[in-house]
């Protein structure tokens, strides 16, 4: 594991996809954002626990795409004028007004929740991407010291995903050796409570082991600093996160804001940084394939941000195209295949 890419660089590279897929409602691009991240994600793991977390974020992804479906059909949406199939309408009082349950499903207003169901599984793909490729554990290594308050909680909703997997294998290898073969729904019914309690026993355990080697404790700083800290980390990461939803909104303020809210978030990561003294065995460092892995994503980000809108209209129903822009964003996201260690046989 020691050539492994950072863990940090996959992640930033698997949110240069999601920023993609977050602005696109066109099912070409979505599908293409889902088969650059799961090609990546299948031949640059490692052979570690959380390799597989990409299918099961595949088949939840698909899983969201049926539910989305289903509420539509169930509770309508977008309307147009071709009609598929009139179900039956029930009647609903005053009260809830513009909600109904049936009545005509139209081809548009199909069309329109699977693209919007598709636009939350490429979501949900691009995350199973980094949990399978990440190790999370060196990443929480290279927290800054700011935010080393918030570390165990970051260890268990990190790790779940990932040991979710493990626990699964682990369960299924144990069931086999037993001799049982029952699958289906009392299969799901049979593993769900084992596979869970293992996941959340292993990465409370985690956090506990880190807290015992002293992870998260602060020197002695006075109370004006430690709260100047947490003042500048959280107003950063607020101007952050506002900065980042205007720009994926498109107005015009988000590069602004988000300078704005970088400004303190570094300075309280620089004053946090003072609070932890500690050692480090193996350092990760960061060199040129990281940066090379996270430009791939950036670019992929930039000209999604920049290049033609990616909103398919579905009043009137038209055939998806492929911009020219964005799609060769999305070849060069696949630069870690040729860049990255290959799993191991």
């Amino acid at each position: 594991m020691s050539g492994a890419v950072h863990p940090g660089a996959w992640w930033l590279w698997a949110l240069g996809l999601a920023v993609v897929a977050s602005r696109a409602t066109n099912p070409v691009v979505l599908g293409l954002v889902v088969a650059v991240a799961g090609f990546v994600a299948v031949t640059c793991r490692q052979d570690t626990p959380w390799a597989d977390s990409y299918d099961m974020f595949f088949k939840f992804g698909l899983a969201v795409l049926g539910i989305r479906v289903l509420f539509h059909v169930l509770l309508g949406g977008v309307d147009g004028p071709t009609v598929l199939l009139d179900l039956p309408e029930v009647p609903l009082p005053d009260w809830a007004r513009g909600i109904r349950l049936g009545g005509p499903l139209t081809a548009e207003g199909l069309v329109f929740a699977l693209c919007q169901g598709l636009q939350l599984a490429t979501l949900l793909c691009c995350v199973g991407a980094a949990n399978a490729l990440a190790n999370a554990k060196r990443l929480l290594r290279s927290l800054p010291a700011a935010l080393y308050e918030v570390s165990v909680a970051v260890v268990v909703a990190m790790t779940v995903a990932p040991q979710l997997v493990a626990s699964a294998r682990s369960v299924r290898r144990a069931r086999a050796l037993r001799g049982d073969v029952v699958r289906g729904v009392r299969a799901v019914k049979l593993l769900l409570v084992p596979v869970l309690e293992g996941a959340f026993e292993r990465s409370l355990v985690l956090a506990a082991a880190m807290d015992s080697r002293g992870y998260g404790r602060h020197a002695g700083l006075p109370t004006r600093t430690r709260v100047l800290t947490g003042f500048l980390v959280l107003g950063g990461l607020v101007g952050l996160c506002v900065g980042a939803y205007a720009l994926l909104d498109g107005g015009s303020a988000g590069v602004p804001v988000l300078v704005v809210g970088a400004v303190p978030a570094a300075a309280g990561l620089w004053t946090g940084s003072r609070r932890v003294r500690r050692s480090r065995y193996r350092p990760d460092t960061w060199g040129t394939r990281e940066a090379l892995v996270v430009g791939s994503g950036l670019i992929a980000a930039v000209t999604a941000v920049l290049g033609p809108d990616l909103v398919m209209p579905t009043v009137p129903l038209t055939a998806p195209d492929l911009p020219l822009l964005p799609a060769l964003g999305l070849l060069c996201a696949l630069a870690p295949v040729l860049i990255a260690d290959r799993k191991k046989p």
